[in-house]
């Protein structure tokens, strides 16, 4: 299959990240002409997105990415929730019930990222880097946004899936309510010895969580605050080369709409969270799905399904903006009571096999169908 021609794409897609690539490939496979710019000159080669859900998998399944990041990436067989490094409960999803073939998998967003630019490029179509979006207009036919080297480009329907600091969100005067926190979280790649290789840890410590993700290959994700995270491991951990490290602070913000008139908005442009629960690039890849589907009815005649699409995943991402908030909330809480809520829930919520199956639906991201109407 290749890709129609660019020269006057029906889609301009603003942003090539996961979201924006992902809707690009679910676009350009429909036979939808797209063309995608990114204001970054070179693709990210670091990430704080890890987690690929079962749902992403199943979206991208046709694509042959969702092959290639089970190939990659390490999938997660148990979660062990421990309190000072003792584990208090463990869940062991059955993955062939669950989510058949399709299992939580920790692959880094960079190579997420590269295998869909290079299922992009199979299909003719290259992001187009060190171009990004100045300003826009748009009439009842068509959209005009001007580029930063200097083009004007005109399309049926535009996509914003250009960051937190949209630059397309910006051009529509769109607000992005909600809070930030001063509390720096920090980041840290490590090879690490003695731990097992396809297990995920959350340890409640009195000095603050830390959170372990395997990837393939002995290296871990670190996530946490409040004191240096290596000296904080289990004892029977031997931690080796640092491979990165960093710090970030959490907001939680969605836009109050996801689309005016032939514009839309998805991921982070539209809505930013915490990385607890493991959602945030999988609900960009959703909105990318959903984007596309709507839009493909849309440039047959239908704008009403632009409209659509902005009443769907509004719905699904602010329902998870507002879990995450609460989510974030509880892990972060030191005082005495919550400490206590953090050393009897997890044992109790564990031997809950309906309350089990539904916190792994709401994280797995199986807690709704990916409705396209």
């Amino acid at each position: 299959m290749s890709a129609p021609s660019p020269a006057r794409p029906q889609v301009l897609i603003v942003g090539a990240g996961p979201t924006g690539l992902a809707a690009a490939l679910f676009l350009t496979r429909a036979g939808v002409a797209v063309r995608i710019i990114e204001a970054a000159p070179a693709p990210t080669t670091t990430s704080r997105a890890l987690a690929v859900n079962p749902r992403s998998l199943e979206l991208l399944q046709p694509t042959g990415v969702t092959a290639r990041i089970l190939s990659e990436g390490q999938s997660v067989s148990a979660i062990r929730i421990a309190r000072e490094g003792r584990i208090t409960a463990s869940l062991q999803p059955d993955w062939e019930k669950v989510a058949p073939g399709r299992p939580m998998t920790i692959l880094p967003q960079a190579r997420t990222e590269a295998l869909l630019t290079e299922a992009l490029a199979d299909l003719g179509v290259t992001p187009e880097r060190g171009v990004g979006l100045t300003g826009l207009t748009q009439t009842p036919e068509a959209v005009t946004a001007a580029l930063s080297n200097g083009e004007s480009v005109t399309a049926a329907l535009l996509l914003g899936a250009d960051g937190a600091h949209s630059a397309v969100r910006h051009a529509l005067g769109l607000d992005f309510p909600g809070d930030a926190s001063d509390l720096p979280w920090h980041l840290m790649d490590v090879d690490i010895a003695g731990a097992p290789a396809d297990e995920a840890r959350i340890d409640f410590q009195r000095s603050g969580p830390i959170i372990a993700l395997p990837f393939s290959g002995g290296t871990f994700r670190l996530i946490g605050f409040g004191e240096p995270l290596l000296p904080r491991l289990p004892a029977s951990w031997t931690a080796g080369e640092v491979r990165w490290a960093s710090e970030f602070r959490v907001s939680h913000r969605m836009v109050p709409t996801m689309a005016v008139g032939r514009v839309a908005l998805a991921g982070d442009a539209a809505h930013i969270h915490s990385p607890i629960g493991g959602r945030g690039m999988n609900l960009g890849i959703e909105d990318g799905f959903v984007f596309a589907a709507c839009a493909v009815d849309a440039l047959q005649g239908d704008l009403s399904r632009i409209a659509d699409y902005a009443r769907l995943r509004h719905a699904v991402d602010a329902a998870w903006v507002k879990t995450s908030h609460g989510l974030t909330g509880f892990v972060t809480d030191q005082s005495p009571m919550v400490r206590f809520a953090k050393r009897i829930a997890p044992p109790i919520a564990a031997s809950i096999p309906g309350l089990v199956d539904m916190a792994l639906k709401r994280g797995l991201g199986l807690d709704h169908p990916t409705d396209v109407r």
